[in-house]
């Protein structure tokens, strides 16, 4: 007998965006930051500065998240036709912004135990030249967040419209956006404790402003592992409207009634949902497919239809 051809129906499972020029650009900001960390870790040392030597300290961890971003976007890309990959690649840029915010939070931690301990011992800081130093890593620090910004997309969520946009962007590039973000800001409390100690005597700023700047760093890496944890968790996002517009434009003939409904993110902005549908006279699947045609966000749904056998009252209630 001869067999039909199915290939038209076949689903693609490839939901990650063209994140080349993020690739691109992850690898040149590789190259100037590990420079950097190296003149960083060397004049702290040379200089006795805290807010400088933590500040190199940073940097190299931030080299191997950047690494980490760098290695997310070759596996994504070289493994988004694998069939093993059951939604397509996307969640593993989402690994690799969490992975980031892992390391960016040992950093904030140690960056704070050092400083607790210099308060308690500290040393001579030689000011010019590690005021010198500092004020040439912001610079490069500020070359490579522009670097990372242009295709850094963080739309807001202002509540209306399609949810997507507040979803759509690379937490994987957001991580070494925020790593470099985080380098700038210590790098800028750095000259300040360093300025401040040369002129005013106060050399128990420089350690003090390493605390501050351990602080800022956490909360960045709280943020970012918070949502990258609840994109691996497959959690629907507190902010996302989607299954409620989902309910509702499936119920919206009185006749169907949504019995059990899944949504989570499997991409960047991309949703896929599995609902299950009870109805007197249960439309076709290509039906209920054409009411949610609207959610171009939604590019994966699994649809199961019963025929009701009990009363609609008691499904809605249970």
């Amino acid at each position: 007998m001869h067999r039909a051809d199915h290939s038209r129906f076949r689903h693609s499972h490839d939901f990650t965006r063209d994140f080349s020029r993020g690739e691109r650009r992850t690898r040149v900001v590789i190259a100037i930051t590990g420079v950097m960390m190296v003149v960083e870790i060397t004049a702290g040392l040379l200089s006795h500065s805290m807010a400088l030597l933590a500040d190199g300290w940073h940097m190299s961890t931030h080299v191997t998240a950047f690494l980490i971003t760098a290695i997310a976007y070759h596996f994504t890309r070289r493994h988004a036709s694998d069939v093993r990959f059951s939604f397509g690649t996307a969640k593993i840029g989402v690994l690799g912004g969490f992975a980031s915010a892992v390391v960016l939070s040992v950093v904030a931690f140690l960056m704070a135990g050092e400083s607790v301990h210099r308060l308690f011992v500290p040393l001579a800081i030689h000011f010019n030249e590690a005021i010198g130093i500092a004020c040439i890593a912001l610079l490069v620090n500020l070359v490579c967040a522009l670097l990372l910004k242009e295709d850094h997309h963080h739309s807001p969520d202002h509540g209306g419209g399609h949810h997507h946009h507040a979803h759509d962007h690379d937490l994987n590039l957001r991580a070494a956006y925020l790593h470099v973000l985080a380098d700038a800001f210590t790098t800028l409390l750095a000259i300040v404790a360093l300025t401040s100690g040369k002129f005013f005597g106060w050399s128990w700023l420089d350690p003090v402003v390493g605390l501050v700047g351990s602080g800022v760093v956490f909360s960045w890496a709280y943020g970012l592992l918070r949502d990258t944890s609840g994109i691996l968790l497959d959690r629907t996002p507190i902010t996302s409207d989607l299954p409620e517009e989902i309910r509702r434009a499936v119920e919206s003939d009185d006749d169907s009634i949504v019995t059990d409904l899944h949504v989570w993110q499997v991409g960047a902005g991309k949703f896929a949902a599995i609902v299950s549908i009870v109805a007197h006279e249960p439309k076709s699947c290509e039906e209920y497919r054409e009411l949610l045609r609207e959610h171009e966000e939604l590019v994966h749904i699994t649809i199961e239809t019963q025929h009701c056998r009990e009363d609609h009252e008691s499904l809605a209630n249970s």
